[in-house]
C-alpha cells in the first residue's frame, strides 16, 4: 500500500468550448507541465447508500459535503494499484484523504470483508465513514479522459482538462472498459484550477479576457439526476 496522502486546496470549475480550451492551451505554454499521468483516462467507483444519501445531500449546496470513490489511471486488473479516496468540501476548500492499495483488497476492505491492509489517520477515517453511513456500496461508474498539468514555478497550482466524461450505473468494477453515457455536450470541457492559494496572474488575465465564469459541476451529482429522471421514465439505464 502506497504512503497515505492529504489534500487541502480550493477547486475552481469552468466549462469549456473548443476555441476556449485552445487559449487557455496556449497560455500554459512554457508556464506548465503534464504531471505523471499526462493524458490519461481515469476510472471511479462511487460508494453511496442504497438511498443515495451521499449525492442527494451534495445537490443541496450544503457548506459541509463528502464523498467516497476508488479511481484508477488504467484498466485496473485484481492486482494493479487503484486509490481510495475520501473527499470532503466545507466552506469552498476541499479536503482529500487518498491511500494506494490493490484493486482486489480495495473491494474487500470497503466491503467489510477485511480490515485494512496498513493502519493510519487516512484508515481510520475512511472506517469511521463506512461504519457511519452503513451500507455503503458501489453505485455509479465514472469515466473521462484528463489532460493534466503542473505550475513550473508552484507546484502546488494545477490544471486538469476532463473530456469525453461517461457514466453508468453497472459494470461496477475498475476493470470494465471506459463505457457509459456521457455527461458533457460533444466539444464540450470542463477545466479545473487547483490551488493551495491565489492564482497566478497570468491564469487571472486569460480568464478575464476570455469571460470565464466558474460552475457548479459535480459529475456524480449530474450521473445521479439522470439516473433518477430514468428510473422516473421508466427506462432502462447504462
Amino acid at each position: 500500500m502506497d504512503t497515505p496522502m492529504v489534500f487541502e486546496r480550493y477547486e475552481i470549475k469552468y466549462l469549456l468550448n473548443g476555441a476556449q480550451k485552445q487559449k487557455i492551451m496556449e497560455a500554459l505554454e512554457g508556464r506548465m507541465e503534464p504531471d505523471r499521468f499526462g493524458r490519461s483516462t481515469i476510472r471511479n467507483i462511487y460508494y453511496d447508500t442504497d438511498t443515495f444519501r451521499l449525492a442527494r445531500r451534495s445537490l443541496e449546496h450544503p457548506v459541509y459535503k463528502e464523498k467516497l470513490r476508488v479511481r484508477s489511471y488504467q484498466k485496473a486488473a485484481p492486482q494493479d494499484q487503484v486509490f481510495i479516496e475520501l473527499k470532503k468540501k466545507y466552506n469552498s476548500v476541499v479536503y482529500k484523504r487518498r491511500m494506494g492499495i490493490r484493486q482486489t483488497e480495495a473491494e474487500d476492505y470497503l466491503a467489510g470483508r477485511i480490515p485494512a491492509p496498513a493502519r493510519s489517520q487516512i484508515t481510520d477515517e475512511i472506517d469511521y465513514f463506512v461504519s457511519f453511513y452503513g451500507t455503503l456500496q458501489p453505485k455509479i461508474f465514472l469515466s473521462y479522459e484528463r489532460e493534466a498539468f503542473f505550475d513550473k514555478k508552484e507546484e502546488s497550482f494545477r490544471v486538469t482538462f476532463d473530456e469525453n466524461i461517461l457514466w453508468r450505473a453497472s459494470g461496477l468494477s475498475l476493470g470494465e472498459e471506459a463505457a457509459g453515457e456521457p455527461l458533457l455536450e460533444e466539444g464540450s470541457t470542463l477545466m479545473e484550477l487547483k490551488t493551495c492559494g491565489g492564482i497566478p496572474l497570468w491564469m487571472v488575465e486569460i480568464l478575464t479576457k476570455e469571460r470565464l465564469q466558474k460552475v457548479s459541476f459535480s459529475k456524480y451529482g449530474n450521473a445521479y439526476c439522470t439516473l433518477m429522471e430514468r428510473e422516473r421514465g421508466g427506462k432502462r439505464y447504462a
